[in-house]
């Protein structure tokens, strides 16, 4: 069956499911093939609530409701294009190594001040997430954000060619799957490829002129900057602030004279967002709403009503007077250095550090800890538990406790109370760090 048709299949059924438990009368299951589950084995199971059942496996062509392709996963990234084409709404993409995920969620918060805004959930950003996002769209929404992840060459661009991005943002590059990209370069020419995408094709890139690195991989020649600098489209300033993230802004036709200007000759924002390194990101979402006619004091409103969850940037309260910093849904060598370093910065007493290791960095991996744990020294930072074999790989080179995995600490902390301190708890998603915030 060629997309064509298969597309008019879809705008009887325009629910694309996945998972054969979530079937429904008016979804399309498609048999994805994961790392260990075959979808083709569930399409019967599906048909018994869904109308059809997208395959490629001809051993599982047991109905007529079955449509049997050559590959499953070309077919929906197929279908995800050609819908897009025939929804004609304007897509912002956002990539990057950091903060892509809550640039995305403050921006779509911002844009639907004014449009209906269609955007990523959660983190399904990769070459299914993306196909998904664009199918869950429709002819009641005004924009669209996509968010973009990749960890090797090539992964951007062809998420380019399913979406069609007429704007983009690049949040910032760092060293970040190493392992599939093999260096930092590696890292901007893959992150590079929605830049070169948007030349092409005469789209515009919102840029951070402060992240010279951005400004090196040839941005397209439509921008609109933002950043501290004077002569930028937005122009921000971080105001001091005890935890949460607080700025104040100014459009490229008034100026921040300097650090002393007051707060009201700025338009001033006090987010939910912990450390400086969101500063980035929130101003990103400031400038695309500025771009498109949306209000100072609604842009206000947008970003500060954004409360952060899923271990993004959180400041969790318990019973035991703890005050926890969570940031472990991912970590990378260049997240881990933004996080500590604001976490020397914030004024709060106990300060406790509960770090996991950063995955997905091949060969670099041994390094890049042993600058984690050169850099924690460095700070001055004094209670610090270590969970990961990467760590433990380096416990001759510092003093400082380590565990092989979170459930090891978890156990720790369970019969060693921590009691009215200030904990980072960060590492990357893999490593399950949040198993040990209950003990907290």
């Amino acid at each position: 069956m060629n997309t064509s048709a298969l597309y008019e299949i879809f705008l009887k059924y325009p629910h694309i499911c996945t998972d054969s438990r979530m079937a429904s009368e008016d979804s399309l299951f498609f048999a994805l093939k994961g790392d260990k589950n075959d979808g083709n084995a569930y399409a019967e199971q599906a048909l018994k609530k869904c109308p059809y059942a997208i395959i490629d496996n001809e051993a599982y062509n047991k109905s007529d409701r079955c449509i049997l392709v050559d590959d499953v996963l070309d077919t929906l990234q197929k279908l995800a294009a050609y819908h897009r084409k025939r929804l004609g709404l304007p897509i912002l993409a956002i990539t990057g190594t950091n903060g892509k995920t809550t640039t995305k969620e403050l921006t779509a918060r911002v844009l639907s001040k004014k449009f209906k805004v269609a955007y990523t959930q959660g983190n399904l950003n990769n070459h299914i997430g993306v196909p998904l996002t664009l199918l869950s769209m429709d002819k009641t929404h005004e924009f669209g954000i996509v968010e973009m992840g990749a960890s090797h060459q090539g992964e951007i661009a062809k998420l380019c060619k399913i979406a069609a991005p007429d704007f983009g943002i690049i949040t910032n590059v760092g060293r970040a799957h190493l392992e599939g990209f093999g260096s930092f370069e590696g890292v901007k020419q893959a992150k590079s490829e929605l830049y070169r995408y948007l030349h092409d094709n005469d789209g515009l890139a919102f840029v951070n002129y402060d992240n010279e690195t951005l400004e090196d991989m040839n941005p397209p020649h439509n921008i609109v900057y933002y950043g501290t600098k004077v002569f930028t489209h937005c122009q921000g300033q971080i105001l001091n602030s005890p935890v949460y993230l607080s700025f104040k802004w100014v459009p490229s036709d008034e100026m921040i004279a300097d650090e002393e200007s007051t707060q009201s000759e700025c338009y001033t924002i006090n987010t939910h967002l912990i450390g400086a390194y969101n500063f980035e990101n929130a101003l990103a979402a400031v400038s695309v709403g500025y771009n498109f006619g949306i209000s100072a004091s609604s842009i206000k409103d947008a970003i500060e009503s954004y409360v952060p969850a899923n271990s993004r940037s959180q400041l969790v309260k318990t019973d035991k007077g703890n005050s926890l910093l969570l940031d472990c849904y991912n970590a990378n060598p260049s997240s881990m250095e933004s996080a500590l370093n604001n976490f020397a910065k914030i004024e709060m007493p106990n300060k406790v550090l509960i770090l996991g290791d950063m995955l997905e960095l091949g060969t670099a991996a041994s390094r890049e800890h042993g600058v984690t744990v050169g850099m924690i020294s460095k700070l001055g930072f004094e209670k610090v538990f270590l969970v990961g074999r990467n760590f433990c790989n380096l416990k001759e080179a510092h003093n400082y406790r380590c565990f092989y995995d979170a459930d090891d600490c978890a156990k720790y902390l369970a019969e060693n109370n921590i009691t009215n301190s200030t904990i980072l708890i960060k590492g990357s998603h893999g490593m399950k760090m949040d198993k040990v915030v209950e003990y907290l």
